[in-house]
């Protein structure tokens, strides 16, 4: 009796397919870079910031003022916040940004949201850029009542509603925004999440803020402008007497493709020059600086003195945002956060 000779898999015998993914992961780093900066601007970590500077009483009387009982006692019993769900002209005044995250909970795009018809518009610089000015404060109860209103039905309506539920809702209308950030300006974007985070850093120093200016009185009684623009991104400009001293450029490079990093400290290079042209004294960039050796990077731009990694001055954490917020408020002329007297 002959032996039978063991079958050959099938998988065995079939070529392997040639398989291709798309070609998408520096798009995914540039959507993290990102959401990292939304975090603190339009989401529950930027929420229990805001919340945690605010006096809780002042809170309760405008939870009993502005939420209908019925949407308290739902929260109440899923162990909610209301304030978490629902808009405060106080927590809207801490944090003009945080009206993003009770857009998109109520599940709005920017596009629907602000139609000429919504009556919303007036309200978009406080979400894009952290202002509030005169009018939008007079308007705060009205906005907050009209957004009750709205978000009350999603609160009624929902089955279930849990903390997991509001980080995760507002995420699904983010992506769309996303996308649309991404794919025309990113660039833009970054260059805005930095002076917001610049502004944070200086704001109890502030004397006067507009969309893209900020002006600071520094430790001895000096005025000084941050202003966000092009060619630099950012500058730091000092007024001493009759004569400006401009002090700091900061160029903010916000794609993420690896390949492209030098090709990006080049661009910082090239508005550092037309800076220096200007008689700015230091240069600094923000780039993302994962997988890159530093020197390639110094290489690229041999103009820049101070180099940050974005992600981090986004993120609010690291080695990289302690070194920009110390370099900052000494540029500036003012303590370091936390250590005002």
């Amino acid at each position: 009796m002959t032996e039978k000779q063991p079958r050959k898999s099938r998988s065995l015998s079939r070529p392997l397919l040639a398989l291709k993914p798309p070609a998408v992961v520096d798009r995914q780093v540039g959507f993290h870079q990102l959401l990292t900066a939304a975090r603190k601007k339009y989401f529950l970590d930027g929420l229990s910031d805001a919340l945690g500077d605010l006096d809780p009483n002042a809170v309760k009387a405008q939870i009993s003022e502005y939420i209908p009982p019925d949407a308290q006692q739902i929260l109440a019993k899923a162990g909610l916040r209301d304030e978490h769900v629902f808009p405060l002209p106080l927590v809207l005044e801490m944090r003009p940004t945080l009206l993003g995250y009770y857009r998109m909970l109520m599940g709005a795009s920017q596009k629907a949201f602000y139609l000429g018809t919504t009556g919303m518009g007036m309200f978009r610089s406080m979400e894009e850029f952290g202002t509030l000015n005169n009018r939008q404060r007079q308007q705060l109860p009205a906005f907050c009542r009209a957004m009750t209103s709205r978000l009350a039905e999603l609160v009624r309506k929902l089955p279930t509603l849990t903390e997991r539920d509001l980080r995760e809702l507002p995420i699904l209308t983010f992506g769309s925004q996303l996308q649309g950030a991404y794919n025309t300006a990113i660039g833009e974007k970054a260059m805005r999440d930095v002076f917001l985070a610049i502004s944070e850093i200086t704001r109890r120093h502030i004397v006067s803020r507009e969309a893209k200016k900020i002006v600071v009185k520094n430790s001895t009684g000096r005025v000084v402008a941050i202003i966000c623009a092009h060619d630099p991104d950012v500058s730091i400009v000092e007024q001493i007497g009759d004569q400006v001293h401009r002090k700091v450029a900061i160029e903010v490079k916000g794609g993420t493709d690896f390949s492209n990093v030098h090709n990006r400290a080049g661009e910082a290079e090239k508005s550092h020059l037309k800076a220096k042209k200007k008689q700015f004294r230091d240069f600094w960039t923000i780039i993302s600086k994962a997988r890159v050796s530093m020197e390639s990077l110094r290489t690229a731009s041999q103009t820049t003195t101070e180099w940050f990694d974005l992600t981090e001055v986004l993120a609010r954490s690291g080695p990289d945002w302690e070194a920009f917020q110390a370099k900052l408020s000494g540029a500036v002329g003012i303590p370091l956060p936390g250590e005002e007297p």
